[in-house]
């Protein structure tokens, strides 16, 4: 039953984080975030960074810097279940 629940939870947050917009600045130059959803299509050759996930008992963003297979960098956002160490 807590699983139906939470996927809704997640869908529900996903909606809200890609009305959001927003840049980073990476290496001098400013990247859009873009912001993950079931409909993303993926080309991730190289991961450079990203973020660890927290440890709170709830969905979180985090983001990823990634090179495409054409040398392109991006920043994208997606949400996460927090690690939740305390119960």
């Amino acid at each position: 039953m807590k699983a139906p629940m939470m996927i809704l939870a997640l869908f529900g947050l996903s909606a809200v984080v890609m009305a959001q917009e927003g840049t980073a600045k990476t290496e001098g130059q400013q990247i859009p975030v873009e912001y993950y959803t079931y409909a993303t299509q993926m080309d991730v050759a190289k991961v450079i960074s990203e973020d660890q996930i927290p440890d709170v008992c709830g969905v979180e963003p985090i983001r990823m810097t990634y090179l495409d297979s054409k040398g392109n960098q991006h920043l994208l956002e997606y949400e996460v279940m927090g690690g939740c160490s305390n119960g």
